[in-house]
């Protein structure tokens, strides 16, 4: 069945740590063979396994962050600094579509082709992908976001983790800066969507409260399941759902069942079937299957040693149906969670 998968960070895999994408994924692995860290030989990502998964259309991040203080791979000294390999990243996804592997999808009638392209011809059918930008200091400034709009960018998530230039992330407290109002306002105005993913909760509210665009969760699951900062308040997933967004769960193991550890012979196996917990989750909150998708995370800074302990590549993400099905989930709702959901919520968005 057709997925769409409403996160992953491919230029930031291709960039970041060198993978070429065009690989498949166990010939990325063997070239990692001999590296050593977290996630090095043990990817699950790349284009022909999206295409073995039946991913067709994805929302793909850019991923860059300004901390002078860090030594993480992501961060960086300056705003400048990190906006300029967040172009670089921008440039990988424009180089394979040079080479006809995906294509960007801006607008409406773009969504609409990619998407009946997957519907009737799958085999022939070209990866689309959104442009999202995870954490927002590479926009410079708030009217640096024209820039970015013009060049395709039409979806930003404030924060990752810690304190962006216009928002408190996962792992801090607090709102938005000044500079995050500000922002929000040239979104709204642009038609760029809100990405809540990552916002602090002070953060989430004042968004929410701000900002009167469309609004998402491209990858978050449930506080009452697995209790973290990460994950989405009862409440927070009430208010995404009366702004008509929907969220996509993630398969970072770790937010799937509480008490999570890398050592599998420390606990009981975390399956596939945990993803369900946290859709089920939502469709009881929402009283409907329409507000719930998916939006991986898969290889987002991790590998398989941190990914249910029966998935080994991206195409396990098909194992859902069967699961769906029998947890009571009807067919149109088991597409509705696989991609038309994601489509509905890009229709009412676009068309405003």
């Amino acid at each position: 069945m057709l997925l769409i998968d409403a996160h992953l960070d491919l230029a930031w895999n291709a960039l970041g740590w060198n993978r070429d994408l065009c690989q498949e994924v166990d010939t990325i692995r063997n070239s990692e063979r001999e590296m050593t860290g977290k996630g090095r030989g043990r990817n699950t990502v790349s284009l022909p396994e999206l295409r073995k998964a039946g991913v067709g259309i994805s929302i793909v991040t850019v991923l860059a962050r300004a901390n002078a203080a860090s030594k993480h791979m992501l961060d960086f000294r300056t705003q400048d600094i990190a906006s300029a390999n967040a172009l670089g990243q921008l440039a990988y996804y424009r180089l394979l579509e040079r080479r006809g592997l995906c294509t960007m999808i801006e607008d409406l009638p773009a969504l609409e082709q990619s998407y009946t392209a997957w519907q009737t011809s799958p085999q022939t059918a070209t990866f689309g992908f959104i442009l999202s930008m995870e954490g927002a200091d590479p926009i410079v400034d708030p009217s640096h976001a024209e820039t970015w709009y013009r060049q395709g960018l039409r979806i930003v998530g404030p924060a990752h983790y810690g304190l962006s230039a216009y928002a408190y992330g996962t792992g801090s407290e607090g709102g938005l800066t000044p500079a995050g109002y500000d922002l929000l306002l040239v979104m709204e105005e642009l038609g760029i969507l809100l990405d809540l993913t990552h916002l602090a909760d002070e953060a989430f509210w004042q968004a929410l409260d701000k900002f009167h665009g469309s609004v998402l969760a491209s990858h978050n699951n449930c506080r009452s399941i697995v209790p973290h900062q990460r994950q989405f308040s009862d409440d927070q997933i009430r208010a995404i759902l009366e702004r008509g967004g929907v969220i996509g769960t993630a398969f970072d193991a770790w937010m799937m069942a509480p008490g999570w550890t890398e050592d599998r012979d420390g606990r009981p196996p975390i399956l596939i079937e945990r993803a369900v917990d946290h859709i089920d989750h939502i469709c009881q909150i929402a009283g409907n299957t329409n507000h719930v998708a998916i939006g991986s995370d898969l290889d987002g800074g991790f590998g398989t040693e941190e990914t249910p302990d029966d998935m080994n590549t991206i195409a396990d993400l098909q194992r859902l149906e069967p699961i769906l099905a029998a947890r009571g989930y009807s067919a149109s709702d088991i597409e509705g969670i696989f991609h038309a959901n994601w489509i509905n919520f890009f229709r009412r968005s676009w068309k405003k």
